[in-house]
C-alpha cells in the first residue's frame, strides 16, 4: 500500500466528504428533532457526526485521510450554514484527528469493525473534551453525564463503527472502490471480521 496521498485520493476524500457534509447539515434539525424526548436519546444519533473519517478511510486506506475527511465535511457543513456556527470547524478537526490516532495506532493497516469503532469511540472522545471545554457539559450531574458519555458511545459505534463498515462492504460489493485502490480477497475479508 502507498502511504502518501495522490491527488486522487485526496478528490475522492473530498468529494466523499462533502456529501456527508450536506447531511451533516441534514442531521442538525432531526437532532434538535429528537432531543425533547429527554435522557439524552439526541445521543444515540450523534455518531453520525464522525463518519466521514472513517468511510473514507475504509475506502482510500491511507494516512491523513479520516484527519482530511472530517475538516472537509466540517467545512461542507458550515459553508451550508450550520446552525451550529463556526466552531464545527474546529470539532471536525479534533474528531478527524482523534480518529486519525486510532488508525496511526495500528500502522493504517487494520480496516475491521474493531478499529474501526475504536476509531468512532476516539472520535466521540474528542467530541466530549470539545463540550466540556465549551462548557456544554460540565455542569451535569454525574448519573446525567454518564448517561450522556454512555449514549454518545453507543451511537457512535453503531453509526461510525457499523454504519461504516456497511457501507463499505457495499460498495466493495459493487467493485467502485477499485477505481481508487485495488481490492482484494484480504480486504473483504477484514471487513468481515
Amino acid at each position: 500500500m502507498q502511504k502518501g496521498l495522490k491527488l486522487t485520493d485526496i478528490l475522492v476524500t473530498i468529494v466523499i466528504s462533502i456529501a456527508f457534509g450536506i447531511l451533516y447539515k441534514i442531521w442538525g434539525p432531526l437532532y434538535y428533532a429528537v432531543k425533547p424526548f429527554g435522557l439524552h436519546i439526541d445521543q444515540l444519533i450523534y455518531g453520525m457526526w464522525f463518519m466521514a473519517a472513517t468511510v473514507a478511510f475504509l475506502i482510500i486506506r491511507k494516512p491523513g485521510v479520516a484527519l482530511l475527511a472530517e475538516i472537509a465535511a466540517s467545512s461542507g457543513e458550515f459553508l451550508m450554514g450550520s446552525e451550529f456556527g463556526l466552531e464545527v470547524l474546529l470539532y471536525g478537526l479534533i474528531q478527524g484527528l482523534f480518529a486519525e490516532f486510532i488508525l496511526f495506532a495500528f500502522r493504517y493497516k487494520r480496516f475491521d469493525l474493531f478499529v474501526i469503532s475504536l476509531a468512532a469511540l476516539s472520535s466521540c472522545t474528542g467530541s466530549l473534551i470539545m463540550d466540556f471545554y465549551k462548557g456544554y457539559i460540565g455542569d451535569l450531574s454525574t448519573w446525567n453525564l454518564t448517561l450522556l458519555i454512555v449514549f454518545r458511545m453507543i451511537g457512535s459505534i453503531l453509526f461510525t463503527g457499523f454504519f461504516a463498515v456497511s457501507i463499505a462492504k457495499a460498495l466493495e460489493a459493487t467493485g467502485v472502490t477499485n477505481l481508487v485502490r485495488s481490492s482484494s480477497k484480504k480486504d473483504h475479508e477484514a471487513l468481515d471480521q
